[in-house]
């Protein structure tokens, strides 16, 4: 291999890639990424054989080759190196990097030693922009369940229907969806890992554009001109959520969400171990308060526009806080649905696109 790359887009590139590389002492090989020319073009890949990830760079190239070498040491490398072009060459199983100020000689594998990342058979993407797909897996990200005890929570579970495209996430405390009115050529549903939704948010953030999505046997392959990432799906019937999810309410509660957020952290501070807060809402004011025996209690209050009856809860902060997080509009909707029932928290707007509930805690 003999190629010249900017330095800015091979930084990105490993970028994209380098995160997924693993310490696995029993194959070593994963702690590297492949570097290959590929139609012209650079391609960087990284797998943990969960996920694989590829990046497809420019690039001048003299000659082709590959190799697969330790990602963290060439990350940091370029990141020091000054100079707008990188020179790469291989020598065996030898990887030389040249910007003519520095150069570097970092010992690499066959890249025929690399693990295979699979391509999913093409057929019929399902199509949605980097931005509306960055923002979906932003909304339930937080909701799925960290714990392996019950697979098919540690994901998120996303539907696709001719009328509309649905993303929903929970950790049995608390659970979300959004339904975008994103309409398909066919129907698919699928369970995609926390690990995915991680990785593909942070990488979203620097792209624009489609992203394609391709759907195979036990396989997701998203696809971008810059990228592409293919991941396992989580076998198994994702629970049926929506029966979780209050069709009516006895108080419905308009608020800021600036100020409630503000409130519900001071509260935060005075909380006990399992962070717990009170709510208290009647008529024209919320009421929020915690209080634990070695710190002291705190009191803040809220106007509030209050539909239906005087309504008391307690609720975790954290659960409170990230369904906030996710909320676009100023004012939120709050839904008292009777006690130990779902607590609920919407957008101030008539679209009825999200939904964001919380388990109470009991008193």
């Amino acid at each position: 291999m003999k190629i010249s790359v900017q330095k800015n887009k091979l930084q990105k590139g490993i970028g994209f890639v380098e995160r997924i590389t693993s310490k696995n002492t029993t194959l070593p090989i994963l702690s590297n990424i492949l570097l290959k020319t590929e139609s012209g073009r650079l391609c960087i890949s990284a797998t943990n054989l969960e996920i694989g990830i590829s990046s497809l760079i420019g690039a001048k190239i003299e000659i082709n080759g590959q190799i697969a070498v330790p990602g963290r040491i060439l990350a940091d490398f370029i990141k020091a190196a000054e100079g707008d072009v990188i020179n790469i060459k291989t020598n065996q199983n030898t990887l030389l990097v040249d910007t003519n100020t520095y150069k570097t000689s970092i010992l690499g594998f066959d890249a025929s030693e690399y693990p295979i990342i699979p391509k999913i058979q093409k057929t019929e993407p399902f199509i949605i922009s980097v931005d509306i797909l960055r923002r979906m897996f932003n909304i339930v990200s937080d909701s799925i369940a960290t714990s392996e005890s019950r697979p098919e929570l540690s994901g998120a579970f996303l539907r696709f229907k001719t009328s509309e495209t649905i993303i929903a996430a929970t950790d049995s405390f608390r659970l979300v969806e959004q339904r975008i009115n994103l309409k398909n050529s066919k129907e698919a549903a699928v369970i995609i890992p926390r690990g995915v939704i991680v990785e593909l948010i942070r990488i979203l953030g620097e792209v624009g554009g489609d992203v394609s999505i391709l759907i195979g046997d036990n396989q997701i392959e998203f696809i971008h001109d810059d990228f592409s990432v293919i991941s396992r799906l989580i076998d198994g019937k994702y629970p049926d959520y929506f029966k979780v999810i209050p069709e009516h309410s006895l108080s419905r509660a308009l608020i800021h969400k600036t100020e409630l957020e503000n409130a519900i952290k001071i509260a935060a501070l005075f909380s006990s171990s399992i962070s717990d807060i009170n709510i208290y809402c009647e008529e024209s004011v919320l009421r929020v308060t915690a209080k634990n025996s070695s710190k002291g209690e705190v009191s803040a209050d809220i106007p509030v526009n209050l539909k239906g009856d005087p309504f008391e809860i307690s609720l975790n902060y954290h659960y409170f806080l990230d369904g906030l997080k996710i909320i676009a509009t100023d004012k939120v909707v709050m839904e008292f649905t009777g006690k130990g029932s779902p607590f609920v928290l919407r957008p101030n707007n008539d679209k009825k696109e999200e939904v964001y509930v919380i388990m109470p805690l009991r008193s």
